[in-house]
């Protein structure tokens, strides 16, 4: 486990608001060293913490508007196969094993309700899945986010091994 202090916190802040920032502009957001960035940067990727740099698509902006859970109830020891069928399928945005009634979580999302509705019928008829729930999302309030977690466990935490706090910080 990768230990990590504000410093590379903010840092992440500033990556997942622009992605496109130069290590030359992160450096100078954070009135730390290139050399600084560039080493916490390398860290954080060797350590598999940040695993790369992606697009924030807004689905419905694309002609995806339809977002669902699915739970899916497995039989005993299908997991993997239920689970391998699942990432064959283009609509299938995100996998969770999880505890509870249901094995799996699955996200999918759609172009419209018939498209959903040809897709939950099509995952229900695969092999080994006994019971599904669907959940349609109308609206999310709160989008997927890591940054106020990451601040809350780097409250004790200091700003950099080597770095003194930017008197802007004080």
């Amino acid at each position: 486990m990768l230990s990590i202090d504000k410093l590379d916190v903010q840092l992440l802040g500033l990556l997942g608001k622009d992605s496109r920032m130069s290590v030359a502009e992160l450096a100078n957001s954070l009135g730390v060293a290139r050399n600084t960035v560039q080493s916490r940067m390398k860290r954080m990727e060797t350590s598999g913490l940040l695993t790369g740099f992606r697009p924030n698509l807004g689905l419905a902006e694309v002609g995806i508007p339809i977002q669902a859970f699915v739970g899916l109830e497995l039989e005993q020891g299908k997991l993997t196969a239920v689970g391998n069928r699942l990432v064959d399928l283009p609509e299938v945005i995100e996998i969770h094993a999880t505890t509870g009634r249901e094995d799996l979580l699955v996200r999918v999302a759609t172009s419209t309700h018939a498209e959903l509705q040809k897709l939950l019928e099509k995952i229900a008829n695969l092999p080994g899945i006994t019971h599904s729930t669907t959940t349609i999302a109308l609206t999310s309030p709160l989008p997927y986010r890591i940054q106020p977690l990451l601040e809350h466990l780097t409250d004790d935490s200091g700003w950099g091994r080597s770095t003194a706090l930017p008197r802007s910080q004080r």
